[in-house]
């Protein structure tokens, strides 16, 4: 008989449509306000627009869940560790 181990983090890894729970939250905002666009607005090319840009968001946002490096700037490590307290001051 197979043990199963319990997996207690599983909202850390939840995925909807292939985005984290945060980024889906992005798009369904994008989606209602685009849709708010599209009722009170009678253009085709709102239309049309508002389309596109929800696919170039949702093509975004998968790119950024797959490669999340392009958007770290700082640096991982710091030039040096210590428990000294940081004053701000440089003397050098």
């Amino acid at each position: 008989m197979k043990r199963f181990e319990v997996y207690k983090n599983i909202r850390k890894r939840a995925v909807i449509f292939g985005l984290p729970i945060s980024l889906f939250a992005v798009m369904m905002i994008f989606i209602v306000v685009s849709l708010l666009v599209i009722i009170f607005s009678f253009s085709f090319g709102v239309i049309i627009g508002v389309l596109i840009l929800n696919s170039v968001l949702y093509i975004a946002l998968t790119r950024i869940t797959s490669n999340p490096q392009l958007f770290q700037m700082a640096k991982t490590f710091p030039k040096s560790i210590s428990s000294k307290r940081n004053s701000g001051l440089d003397y050098e």
